[in-house]
Order: C-alpha cells, then sequence, then structure tokens
C-alpha cells in the first residue's frame, strides 16, 4: 500500500466553499479515482500548512494513474480556486500520522 500525502493553506474568506467543495466533489472524486481517504488534520498552531490529509492506494502505480489523469487535474485545479501552497508527496503506508 502506498499514501497519497497533501498539504495546503485554504485562502482566507473562503472557508465555508472550500469545505462545501471538499465534502461535496473533493473527497468523492478521488475515492472515485481510486484513493481511500484515511487522514485529514487541521492545524491551529504552529508554522506550518493548515491542512493535512492523505489517502491509500494498493500500489505505487494506481496512484501515478490517477495524478496523471484528467480528472484528476481537474479536481487539483478546482481544489487550487480555495487554497494556496498545494503540495503531494507519495510514499509508502504505514499506520499513524505521517507527513
Amino acid at each position: 500500500m502506498v499514501k497519497l500525502i497533501l498539504s495546503w493553506d485554504i485562502k482566507p474568506d473562503l472557508e465555508q466553499e472550500y469545505l462545501e467543495f471538499v465534502v461535496q466533489e473533493f473527497v468523492p472524486g478521488i475515492t472515485k479515482l481510486g484513493i481511500k481517504p484515511t487522514d485529514a488534520w487541521y492545524t491551529l498552531y504552529g508554522d506550518c500548512s493548515q491542512i493535512l490529509t492523505a489517502g491509500v492506494a494498493k500500489d505505487a502505480s494506481t496512484v501515478q494513474k490517477v495524478l496523471n489523469s484528467a480528472e484528476w487535474d481537474e479536481l487539483q485545479n478546482r481544489l487550487l480556486d480555495f487554497v494556496d501552497n498545494l503540495e503531494q508527496k507519495v510514499v509508502p503506508a504505514r499506520q499513524g500520522f505521517q507527513f
């Protein structure tokens, strides 16, 4: 199993629109593409990304196929309407918090 880890900061004054997008489009979209959401962290204090989220897939080739798809590009572009500093990485999945 591999884990896709994403982090970002929500743009000021777009919190409600961001939340609606994540719940109604982003999470269902990545699930449909083959990424199973596993983690979502919101940072209240500190010098790091405001949001850290992750999902798992059966192998690295599945994640690469997702990341190279037109559907992922569309989801990512929509996400960028609401967030800044988007970062992503793929790592071997393990239990617990990973960043």
